[in-house]
């Protein structure tokens, strides 16, 4: 079933000149130092993910392929192919990323008491990881004050909206099939900062 191209693949926007920084590592460029006031932001160790992690994602993906009904229909595209994480500013990428991670695990979090257990629990936990390395880069909102606009605005207000009109059927789809882009495209670009054009 060629499904991934029923939804389009993922878009994941995001925020900030993303702190990269690892102690004891290898000097990372100035562009891809930590930010100040970003404290345990550390998203270098994201620019390539291993390729046992990435199997443990293929096997949820076909699992969850496997779980589909015959008559499953669904076409809407929460994550179109037009979005790409380049078209935001750098330190807009790490809040639109976070928000796509956040999302994922909401889906993913309420099939994990299905016959995906199994499959669900080790990518789960991977994505939980990411979502807190992520929350440590992106500042915190304050409740008064500017909020996100343009792209980044347009790209959060679409995934709010998801989660309200969507069937959940459709958001676990668009979510699973998502999952690939999100993690070889978008959260690598994250990772990369201001190298990521």
């Amino acid at each position: 079933m060629k499904l991934d191209m029923a939804l389009g693949g993922s878009l994941v926007p995001v925020l900030m000149t993303v702190a990269l920084t690892r102690t004891g590592a290898v000097p990372v460029p100035a562009a891809l130092g930590a930010l100040p006031g970003a404290r345990g932001c550390h998203l270098a160790q994201f620019k390539s993910l291993s390729p046992q992690a990435l199997q443990a994602f293929k096997r949820a993906k076909d699992a969850f392929e496997e779980s589909l009904s015959e008559d499953w229909d669904c076409s809407s595209r929460i994550f179109p192919r037009s979005r790409d994480l380049k078209q935001l500013q750098v330190r807009e990428r790490p809040v639109a990323l976070e928000a796509e991670v956040a999302l994922t695990i909401s889906v993913l979090g309420s099939l994990a008491n299905s016959s995906l257990h199994d499959s669900l629990e080790q990518p789960l936990h991977m994505l939980r990881h990411i979502h807190a390395q992520l929350q440590a880069c992106v500042p915190a909102q304050p409740t008064a004050g500017p909020r996100p606009r343009g792209r980044l605005h347009h790209w959060l207000h679409r995934l709010q909206e998801a989660q309200k009109k969507e069937s959940q059927s459709c958001l676990e789809a668009s979510v699973m099939f998502n999952l690939f882009r999100l993690l070889t495209r978008d959260l690598k670009c994250v990772a990369s900062g201001d190298l990521c054009v």
